[in-house]
């Protein structure tokens, strides 16, 4: 059984210095780390390193942590420091350090492989937190193959230019390309620039030194079932999301207020962590999710009954044309 606290055996900066210093500044006594699920394993290491510098008490968030819009920080601790995602500017919290855990994989390689799919020539290029460094170098070896790129900057949910987040791709909208490249692994991000946009997007994994195209299409179809479905409804469970960086309850009690008015069942239920189980105490024949925007998309086939976006509940009271799907999604301003 490998040792929890050996070193990760891909060099990633945990800025353990840094937070030693932050520790020493807040004169803080407890602190807790959270990681998202690909890095918890990394866990009782950092805790290790961080003891090694201060005899500050770590504590270990177990919880699922799902972005920079998931803190678990509440009054037992001095100090969050939250890994893997940027700070989203739109989010004011206090005592949260983050640690963006930037990869130093080499992603030129697979871009190369990458241009044999690229059909131009104007190009959008985008990536999550890990390589928004690269972005400069993936611009100019796709310049030096006769392309023309632009990477967009995005709403203030965003930190950098060129990054999307899993419920905001508005630096993908921000610029007038042909189609667009994703640099990063997992299947998402790049799904839901090609649903934001409506564009072709070439998928380039530089962990898996693979490359895909993503099939909107195909999840558009699958929507446009779980609609339809709903469209026989009567009774409605809106949800409205309690974590840090998903509250959208003014949009709930309006998506509520909208359906009773049309003479639905329909009301309101907060909640945190949204699961099957969550849900057996609030009987609905379809459920309107305002919280993560990904959860109706990723696990469509756990829930029972039609599980909505706030836009696809629109459509089923008749306030969108059923013509045309838009992804839901966080913005920096206001709900699109």
């Amino acid at each position: 059984m490998p040792n929890v606290f050996d070193r990760p055996s891909v060099e990633m900066d945990f800025e353990i210095e840094r937070i030693a210093k932050l520790v020493e500044e807040d004169q803080a006594r407890v602190i807790r780390l959270q990681f998202p699920e690909g890095l918890k394993r990394y866990g009782p290491h950092v805790a290790k390193r961080i003891k090694q510098h201060t005899d500050v008490a770590v504590l270990l968030s177990g919880d699922p942590c799902y972005g920079a819009c998931d803190l678990d920080c509440d009054g037992e601790v001095d100090l969050l420091v939250h890994f893997g995602h940027a700070e989203i500017p739109a989010l004011t919290v206090k005592k949260v350090h983050f640690v963006e855990v930037r990869s130093d994989v080499d992603v030129i390689p697979i871009v190369n492989e990458a241009l044999g799919l690229i059909k131009g020539p104007r190009v959008g290029i985008v990536t999550n937190v890990q390589h928004v460094h690269t972005l400069d170098s993936v611009r100019r070896r796709l310049e030096s193959a006769g392309l023309q790129c632009s990477i967009g900057s995005g709403d203030s949910r965003t930190k950098y230019p060129g990054q999307v987040l899993g419920c905001n791709f508005s630096s993908a909208r921000a610029v007038d390309a042909d189609e667009y490249l994703y640099i990063g692994g997992g299947a998402f991000h790049a799904l839901g620039v090609a649903l934001a946009t409506g564009k072709r997007v070439v998928a380039a994994d530089p962990f898996l030194h693979r490359t895909s195209i993503p099939d909107a299409d195909l999840i558009v179809k699958q929507r446009y079932a779980v609609v339809a479905k709903a469209l026989d409804a009567q009774t409605f469970c809106v949800l409205a999301g309690t974590k840090t960086g998903q509250r959208r309850l003014d949009l709930a009690f309006e998506l509520v207020e909208h359906a009773v008015k049309r003479g639905y069942d329909a009301y309101t239920v907060t909640i945190n962590e949204l699961t099957p189980w969550t849900l057996y105490q609030f009987p609905a024949e379809a459920y309107v999710n305002t919280a993560c925007p990904r959860v109706a998309i990723d696990d469509a086939s756990l829930f029972k009954a039609p599980m909505l976006t706030p836009i696809e509940f629109e459509m089923v009271l008749g306030k969108r044309n059923l013509s045309e799907y838009i992804l839901d999604e966080f913005s920096g301003a206001t709900r699109r």
